[in-house]
């Protein structure tokens, strides 16, 4: 797990979820940290120990990795068959099907969240107290904008408005075009979570401990929620068109370095559940009812979306992240691996297996197998072969 979250993306939710955790397979690194996965067409994104790794979502096999030159503290974004990285004081651009890289842009200190790229612009927040605009065709700046403090919030793009939190206490909102300030606003401490702009709405998180609804067109505070603890995790809301517009009354899932998960009422912010795990909380994923969030304590949670209830929980290590649900199937980081639970009937359901993160163990296994073969084919062969010297085949008797 890498301290800055993956921003929740409609991509990444599935309708179909298993009812209990099968492990489909596991990809174990060698070293280092693992960011939360992206997942997009049938490949897992993951960064381990300064390389970018595409997995394939059905079994967990390696199909290319690609090595940045600094430290990735963010996870990988991917949009239009592009990946793009922070790592070090560079934002890259990667080919999401081969891994070659396709340009990458310095700027003055860590990136430490993943981009937001919207109508082929690159949004992204620096050490540097700034918020860059880059192009995506070749990482041109188009605009900077700087803050008061860390930027290591992901932007939210809606309308042609960019809103962004700051390690200054505040959240900006800042015209897509041009970068320039429409407004701010003050929170108690600073502002880690990525936004989340639903119906007019900005829905965002910080570290004062509470959460906040805003509108987005003028920064006026609608309500805020205290859950009593530092929240960094960006919240997730349903009920708009982020995740699912066809559910009635939105309500925002939100987790806590309090140990909770929180269900909060979109209208006007009251409290419908809470879940206490025993340990920090990271974003969690919502798909078909259930809730999916991953503890501090080691472990993936399932809960009823409606009421909170825990369905299931599954064990996978220390240092978790964000989960992502596809197509049934829920991509979690935990350690130094990332795991693929589903059910049976889960779409990219393959027995499980755990891949290597290289090829030699595998050749060694298939050589071993083919061995095997041949040596029972050719057992086979000497016995029928004897076997007609001595006496003559059945169906020739039978004649």
């Amino acid at each position: 797990m890498f301290l800055a979250f993956a921003p929740k993306v409609k991509a990444q939710q599935s309708s179909t979820v298993p009812t209990t955790p099968t492990l489909l397979w596991k990809y174990t690194f060698s070293s280092g940290g693992v960011s939360s996965p992206a997942v997009s067409n049938g490949i897992v994104y993951v960064v381990g120990n300064r390389v970018v790794n595409a997995l394939n979502a059905a079994n967990g096999a390696k199909i290319w990795n690609y090595k940045t030159g600094g430290q990735v503290f963010s996870s990988p974004a991917v949009i239009d068959g592009v990946v793009y990285v922070g790592s070090g004081i560079d934002v890259y651009a990667i080919n999401a099907s081969n891994g070659n890289e396709l340009w990458y842009d310095e700027t003055f200190a860590d990136v430490l969240v993943p981009p937001t790229v919207v109508n082929d612009v690159v949004y992204v927040g620096s050490s540097d107290y700034k918020v860059y605009a880059l192009f995506a065709n070749n990482g041109s700046e188009l605009w900077g904008f700087t803050t008061g403090g860390y930027v290591d919030s992901s932007p939210a793009v809606v309308n042609g408005v960019v809103y962004v939190g700051s390690f200054d206490d505040n959240v900006y909102a800042l015209k897509a075009s041009s970068g320039a300030k429409l407004w701010n606003y003050t929170t108690g401490w600073a502002v880690w979570s990525s936004p989340a702009v639903v119906d007019g709405v900005v829905y965002f998180s910080s570290y004062d401990g509470n959460v906040y609804a805003l509108n987005a067109t003028n920064g006026d505070k609608l309500w805020n929620y205290t859950t009593g603890g530092n929240v960094i995790p960006s919240p997730n809301i349903v009920g708009g068109v982020i995740l699912s517009p066809d559910v009635v009354g939105g309500v925002v899932y939100v987790g806590s370095f309090n140990d909770n998960v929180y269900a909060l009422n979109a209208t006007n912010g009251n409290k419908l559940w809470n879940y206490t795990t025993g340990g920090n909380v990271l974003p969690p994923a919502v798909a078909g009812g259930v809730v999916y969030a991953c503890s501090n304590d080691g472990s993936l949670y399932a809960l009823n979306a409606t009421n909170g209830n825990k369905l299931w929980n599954y064990f996978i290590g220390s240092n978790v992240g964000s989960p992502a649900v596809v197509n049934g199937v829920i991509y979690a980081d935990g350690g130094n691996n990332v795991y693929a639970l589903g059910s049976p009937t889960s779409s990219s359901s393959q027995p499980t297996s755990s891949p290597s993160p290289t090829s030699s163990n595998a050749l060694v296994i298939v050589i071993e197998v083919v061995f095997v073969v041949i040596i029972v084919a050719a057992a086979i062969f000497l016995m029928f072969k004897k076997r007609l010297k001595t006496e003559p085949p059945l169906l020739w008797v039978s004649l």
